[in-house]
């Protein structure tokens, strides 16, 4: 885990777990929460990453994007598929969803003065938060379809994060893109607070998307409930790429 700036002197930080090679804090949900409750607003800039099984192949077949999830402050598991692959191999990881991360943040550390900041996410979808939750400090952003591969894009998007510190800067626009510009803001000089990289669960928190239910949730089968509920959008992820886990982590255990 990379050193914290905010960290106590002398405090030790427990060794992550390696899920061939992807590195996981060993953090629970309730361990993730308290830790970013104790983190001081203004500390530097420093980001959280979520990787679920989408993340944890793209990572396997895109080496050159692992730094992003290395130079992270937490790496959090994000997947109980990932953790049951990963206890096969005698690795364990706890799960700490971001979209139920966000909302715990949202319910108990945020309150109606909290600054917040969000890149990404429609305007309908954080009025409703807004409104929701009665926030009288919220930023937002929403860069352009492609951004990541406009310099200039990009860099609004880091001008923005830095004229709008809050404590919680939640940046919605989908894995690698939220990974890397996580990482230019934490470039940026002057950049404060926490990046949380948490993809859709802005939805989740306002309910335009629902999270499956908790005996679903402990079959390991969340992802059937995502692929009924949005077939379109889901079908490639859960039916093409996402039954290549197992191909991938079979072909390392014949290496191994």
């Amino acid at each position: 885990m990379p050193a914290d700036p905010a960290a106590a002197p002398g405090a030790a930080a427990p060794a992550p777990a390696r899920l061939l090679g992807v590195r996981f804090d060993p953090l629970g949900l309730e361990a993730a929460l308290a830790t970013l409750r104790a983190r001081p607003p203004g500390a530097p800039f420093a980001y959280v990453v979520t990787p679920n099984a989408d993340h944890w192949i793209r990572l396997q077949d895109q080496p050159a994007l692992r730094p992003l999830y290395e130079a992270a402050w937490l790496s959090l598991c994000d997947s109980r598929i990932l953790r049951l692959l990963a206890a096969r191999r005698g690795v364990a990881l706890q799960v700490a969803p971001g979209s139920d991360l966000t909302q715990r943040l949202f319910d108990e550390a945020i309150g109606p003065d909290t600054p917040v900041t969000i890149i990404g996410g429609s305007d309908r979808v954080v009025e409703q938060l807004r409104a929701r939750y009665r926030l009288a400090h919220l930023a937002h952003h929403n860069p352009p379809m492609g951004f990541i591969r406009d310099p200039a894009a990009v860099a609004a998007c880091v001008a923005f994060a830095r004229a709008n510190p809050a404590p919680f800067v939640f940046l919605c626009v989908g894995s690698p893109q939220q990974e890397k510009l996580a990482a230019a803001i934490a470039a940026e000089p002057g950049t404060t607070g926490i990046g949380l990289c948490v993809g859709a669960a802005i939805e989740f928190v306002v309910g335009e998307q629902t999270r499956a239910p908790e005996l679903v949730q402990r079959l390991h089968l969340e992802w059937a409930h995502r692929l009924l509920g949005n077939p379109r959008r889901m079908w490639r992820r859960y039916l093409v790429e996402g039954p290549r886990i197992f191909l991938l982590a079979r072909r390392h255990r014949s290496r191994g």
